[in-house]
């Protein structure tokens, strides 16, 4: 790996502790360089090993890896399990059964503990409840639901039958909505009357009857509603079902239906770089397995820990770390409904005391608004059960990264930048925290069996140093399968002939340590915003925009913001006379508002700016790269001499 010490010029290093690396489940450098000797030498013997110890299996498989059909691979595809008996019966079998599953604190700091046997017990009475009206294998739901043992149950629930569940987060429209559903054929929808935030009652079933009447959802044969607040609520009788009523007088016992190990465990729906969000496909073996695997090295996870991840089930990470990963290796984990600075800014920090929390994982928006908001505050709760700290979602940046390990971690917690995608499953490239030495704003090194590369644009290796395109050489058993429907755009997008067809292209451009061979992220190289750790297509949100009756024309960009690593900037032209002043900024709140309608309130545009035009080339290009220069307030020092219309650029600078 190179002299670690030899880049202590440029990086503080922190190597892990002498007792951290006594009890880790990969202890030492040593150990992860075996694990990665070990995938280099019997690429499939490895991932074999993997599956057959961590998984169970109601049907063994005999192949590992069939790349005939590449890049559409498939593992372990001739055997037969289910995930929801791998997070579910498994620990009721190994002694976990009164263990407790899931702490659940609400919106108002109420606290809900479930164990295992007793999560079992709502699963199985929801998927008989299911079933009994008359869903199975083979079909697709949707869930749009509030953080909640519920949306975990109900994701679970369609696991055990065998039914694709794809989860919608609770903050998006009822277009959105509609979209996911016609886009994958649901018949099924599990949602909620509202959902508590920050205090207030925020409207959930009403956007499920607004997507019904967008029209295109005919297929939904049910929908099923959680009563979380009590809301009242517009009512189709025959179609909509109150979740209490599903499940009662159902057995507690539900036989999990076996299902092929690349049948398709969910489908997660992300931005792309045009508009039409797309349909991304996991497995379930493979998905599960890396779930599992990355819960055991990345957290180090043990029989004790309390296990948080901040994220929404509506996201990836919720998918991976709220609701499969942990519940795959029997841990305990916080779910919490609410934001982090209600009633005030200590309360993420409040709950780490209450409930003895010793793994913590957020994103690094979370970690800069809560700097933002009482940088001492930490030191005002008792963190001293914390051992592991993680973050998600964008790269974080060295500051921030300091602050959370000198100030919540006590410099005693090794940090874990985990980077991964949608696409992967699982992370990628990461710290593990009983082996690797970490330096501040470096994902470090790839996980053993993750062949990563940085490489030209013609797909070539380039030296350690020389920033480049990150990509992944070998398939790997989380990865996305497909997009749903349109297997031609999984192809272009992820595996293109500029770069051979034979490598994964991550979207992301990367650089590695010339010493170290570290990894460290340096942004998307399309047109996909990173907001929070959201990913928001540039062309989806210019979609809505231009959809909207006064504008004629707009351009989106991204430029950096201390708080959610990127901020959207909109460039519009109205289809009236280009407003100023008070005028201006009405117009300019009504498209926020628009947007988010459209698409959820994570898109609304930060700024706003109105131009009699945009700055085109005289072939009608939009000059992208002089917006968002214009957008970060920088000087205009390219060459602008190809522009039709220079002087509009003086006008673009004034921000609504």
């Amino acid at each position: 790996m190179g002299n670690i010490e030899s880049v202590s010029h440029e990086h503080r290093i922190f190597p892990p502790s002498a007792e951290f690396v006594q009890q880790a489940n990969v202890a030492g450098m040593d150990a992860y360089h075996a694990l990665c000797a070990e995938a280099e030498q019997d690429f499939t013997g490895f991932w074999g090993r993997l599956a057959r110890e961590n998984l169970q299996w109601s049907k063994p498989f005999t192949r590992v890896l069939d790349e005939s059909g590449a890049p559409f691979y498939k593992w372990f595809d001739d055997g037969e399990l289910n995930a929801s008996y791998d997070c579910l019966d498994r620990n009721l079998a190994n002694g976990n059964a009164e263990k407790v599953a899931i702490i659940f604190e609400a919106d108002d700091g109420k606290v809900t503990k479930i164990t295992y046997r007793e999560l079992h017990a709502k699963v199985c009475q929801l998927a008989n409840g299911i079933r009994a009206l008359g869903h199975a294998k083979g079909e697709r739901a949707i869930i749009y639901m509030p953080m909640s043992i519920e949306a975990v149950a109900a994701m679970q629930a369609c696991a055990r039958l065998g039914i694709t569940h794809s989860v919608v987060f609770g903050g998006f429209s009822a277009k959105s909505v509609q979209e996911r559903v016609i886009d994958a054929g649901a018949t099924l929808i599990i949602a909620a009357d509202e959902q508590m935030r920050g205090g207030r009652a925020i409207a959930l079933k009403s956007a499920i009857d607004d997507a019904f009447a967008l029209g295109g959802c005919e297929k939904v044969r049910n929908v099923i509603v959680y009563r979380r607040t009590g809301g009242t609520v517009a009512w189709t009788e025959g179609r909509d079902r109150w979740l209490h009523d599903v499940m009662a007088n159902q057995p507690a016992t539900c036989d999990p239906v076996p299902v092929g190990a690349e049948h398709p465990l969910f489908i997660l729906y992300t931005s792309g770089s045009t508009g039409k969000p797309k349909g991304v496909q996991h497995s379930t073996a493979g998905y599960l397995l890396w779930a599992a695997m990355t819960m055991k090295w990345t957290f180090d996870i043990k029989p004790s820990d309390v296990f948080w991840c901040t994220a929404d089930v509506g996201w990836i990470t919720g998918h991976t770390y709220v609701c499969y990963g942990p519940l795959a290796v029997g841990a305990t984990e916080v779910i919490f409904e609410g934001v982090p600075t209600y009633p005030d800014a200590g309360r993420f920090w409040k709950m780490c005391a209450d409930h003895g929390v010793t793994i913590f994982y957020t994103a690094p928006t979370a970690i800069r608004s809560l700097i933002k908001a009482g940088g001492e505050l930490p030191k005002k709760y008792d963190l001293s059960k914390m051992r592991l700290l993680g973050t998600v979602g964008e790269p974080i940046n060295p500051e921030a990264w300091m602050w959370y390990y000198t100030v919540v971690g006590n410099s005693r917690c090794p940090v874990v930048d985990t980077f991964w995608q949608t696409e992967t499953g699982g992370h990628m490239i990461t710290p593990l925290p009983g082996a690797t030495p970490l330096v501040p704003g470096s994902c470090t090194l790839p996980l053993p069996g993750i062949i990563a590369a940085v490489v030209d644009e013609a797909g070539h290796d380039v030296a350690n140093g020389q920033g480049g395109l990150l990509v992944i050489k070998r398939p790997w058993p989380s990865m996305i399968r497909t997009i749903w429907g349109d297997p031609e755009r999984y192809r272009k997008s992820y595996y293109p002939e500029e770069l051979g067809g034979t490598l994964y292209l991550a979207g992301d451009g990367s650089v590695r340590n010339p010493d170290t061979g570290y990894f460290t992220i340096m942004g998307r190289i399309d047109d996909v915003l990173n907001v929070s750790g959201h990913r928001m297509g540039t062309m989806e949100i210019e979609s809505a925009l231009v959809a909207n009756a006064l504008v004629a024309e707009a351009a989106v960009v991204g430029r950096p913001d201390d708080v959610t690593g990127e901020s959207i900037c909109a460039f519009v032209v109205l289809k009236q006379a280009r407003p100023e002043g008070a005028a201006g900024e009405l117009i300019a709140k009504q498209l926020r508002e628009w947007v988010g309608k459209e698409i959820g309130a994570i898109a609304k545009p930060k700024d706003i700016r109105f131009g009699d035009n945009l700055p085109k080339t005289r072939s009608g290009k939009i000059m992208r790269r002089l917006l968002r220069s214009i957008a970060k307030g920088e000087d205009i020092t390219q060459d602008v001499s190809t522009l039709e219309n220079p002087a509009i650029l003086e006008q673009l600078k004034v921000t609504l």
